[in-house]
């Protein structure tokens, strides 16, 4: 079975799971580093260790602000390190591409589902990192259903902290 179809097999269930351990309030905070925040949650398949970041600046401008959020998790229980994922508030469409785009240097995302999507391949998971601890913001552009464009700025700063302390909490 290739990796896609295992990671579209599982991430509903791993979702699940995690709105699932949000909502009964396991979620804890283990630092805030500027615009970025470490967090540590525990699963029937052990702990996850995330950073999240919500957008400085989000567009189109309106009245309603969206529930976007840019999350780096690890989930040692299914070795999982490094997983990218991003949501913007709604569903994506399947008709246009989420992308990361940091300077020069642009991001796919490949698999959209329950209003997130992710990274397949994690040689562009490792290089987005990479990028995203020498950048100062990442923007992500995503449709919604009704093929309106959004694009979401994201601060860098205290991302690298973040990063080493969700990592250092799940290994």
């Amino acid at each position: 079975m290739s990796i896609i179809k295992k990671i579209l097999l599982i991430l509903p269930i791993i979702f699940i799971s995690w709105c699932v351990q949000l909502s009964a309030g396991e979620t804890k905070k283990i630092g805030k580093f500027k615009d970025w925040e470490a967090m540590v949650s525990s699963e029937d398949a052990g702990k996850v260790c995330f950073a999240q970041s919500s957008p400085i600046l989000q567009g189109p401008k309106s009245n309603n602000k969206r529930d976007a959020k840019l999350f780096i998790a690890f989930r040692p229980g299914d070795k999982i390190i490094d997983e990218i994922s991003v949501t913007a508030g709604y569903e994506f469409n399947n008709s246009n591409s989420v992308i990361a785009q940091s300077g020069k240097n642009k991001f796919k995302f490949d698999i959209k589902e329950q209003g997130f999507a992710w990274i397949a391949d994690t040689k562009v998971e490792f290089r987005m990192i990479k990028r995203m601890k020498k950048g100062s913001r990442i923007m992500i552009t995503g449709y919604n259903q009704k093929n309106s464009q959004t694009i979401d700025h994201y601060s860098l700063l205290g991302f690298t902290k973040a990063y080493n302390a969700a990592k250092k909490a799940c290994s």
